[in-house]
């Protein structure tokens, strides 16, 4: 019975042993497959690196014929890794650098490799695949990027508008009309620094996408109205002072005073007081920097009333600016006033009155 035990528990030892030894070796075999694929892809990027600078740097009749080049060209792995390195270097460059750079694209045909991406199914791949169609302006390829506008992966869809924007330019903001979701910060960038004139039928576009649902639609049409300086827009951005978005209000008032309406600052005087905190502190920001002397009034009665500190502290960076920095020494030295207004005046004008 003893002898059997130990005779089962040595067979379990043997197994255990085994399969340690199997696991620790498929571990040393991975190993040196990706030390293998590393060195190679850095060999690889070497060749890569030195084709595009040499492309670069000299005429096509000094350039020569570069045999391992073309031997490696054929292979997908490689292939991938060029149009990487393409991508990368595309960005880096302007003028006469980035189309060789194109052009080195088109020789090698290297757009199947990236089409090839869009028929993938993991959110990255296609991604990337977009993104380098659209950095080399593969330009047949806008319907089948068109169809991932709609794709479930943010990733994704953003690639795919920033395609339709970089390929269009106004017109390719068409998915603006209904789109449901949240555009990034990032995002309302790209598209701004990829818009370089708008057409002459843009406002009704513009207004209907000033009337969305969706707050970040309206917020990046204020920021397209204020790079373009839309003056015609002004009445409908004071419409927006009524609606229910705090941060919408905040930003219209921003794109209010970009407009530079000399009416702008006695007007959001008479609204002052009918919104709410987040958009006063912005009107208070707007008047701090307008020197219009209407609402020297409203800041001395926000200063010194029962308003937030953020409201006061700004109310007092704007009377400084507007000229008041003697009246505000006065109340910050004055007895009778409250230990928190001098430090609120203090804070304000930290350097200029401490």
């Amino acid at each position: 019975m003893v002898i059997s035990s130990i005779h089962f528990l040595f067979v379990v030892f043997i197994v255990m042993l085994s399969l340690v030894l199997m696991l620790a070796l498929i571990v040393l075999i991975y190993n040196i497959i990706e030390y293998n694929r590393s060195v190679r892809r850095a060999g690889w990027s070497e060749v890569i690196n030195k084709k595009i600078s040499d492309v670069i740097v000299y005429a096509d009749d000094e350039i020569p014929e570069d045999i391992y080049f073309k031997a490696l060209s054929v292979n997908a792995s490689f292939r991938n890794l060029f149009l990487e390195k393409l991508v990368d270097s595309e960005k880096k460059f302007s003028g006469v650098a980035k189309n060789k750079i194109t052009e080195l694209f088109r020789e090698y045909d290297l757009r199947k490799e990236a089409m090839k991406k869009l028929n993938q199914k993991k959110a990255y791949l296609i991604a990337r695949g977009i993104r380098e169609l659209t950095v080399m302006e593969v330009q047949d390829a806008i319907p089948k990027v068109e169809q991932y506008l709609s794709h479930p992966s943010p990733q994704v869809y953003q690639e795919a508008q920033f395609a339709m924007v970089r390929f269009k330019g106004f017109e390719g903001l068409h998915f603006l009309d209904d789109f449901p979701t949240r555009i990034s910060e990032w995002q309302q960038l790209r598209f701004l620094l990829s818009i370089s004139s708008l057409p002459a039928d843009s406002e009704d576009a513009i207004s209907k996408w000033l009337e969305s649902t969706n707050d970040s639609v309206v917020i990046f049409t204020l920021k397209l109205i204020k790079k373009f300086q839309l003056l015609n827009f002004y009445p409908k951005l004071i419409g927006l002072l009524n609606i229910s978005s705090v941060e919408v209000r905040v930003k219209a008032v921003q794109t209010l005073m970009s407009l530079e309406n000399p009416e702008t600052v006695q007007y959001l005087s008479g609204i002052y007081y009918d919104q709410p905190d987040e958009v006063r502190i912005e009107i208070l920001r707007v008047m701090k920097i307008s020197k219009d002397q209407c609402c020297i009034d409203l800041l001395k009665k926000e200063l010194s009333g029962d308003a937030h500190s953020g409201i006061k502290v700004n109310a007092a960076q704007a009377l400084y600016e507007l000229g008041y920095g003697d009246y505000l020494s006065e109340l910050a030295e004055n007895e009778e006033d409250s230990e928190e207004l001098v430090q609120i005046i203090k804070y304000a004008l930290q350097e200029k009155v401490c």
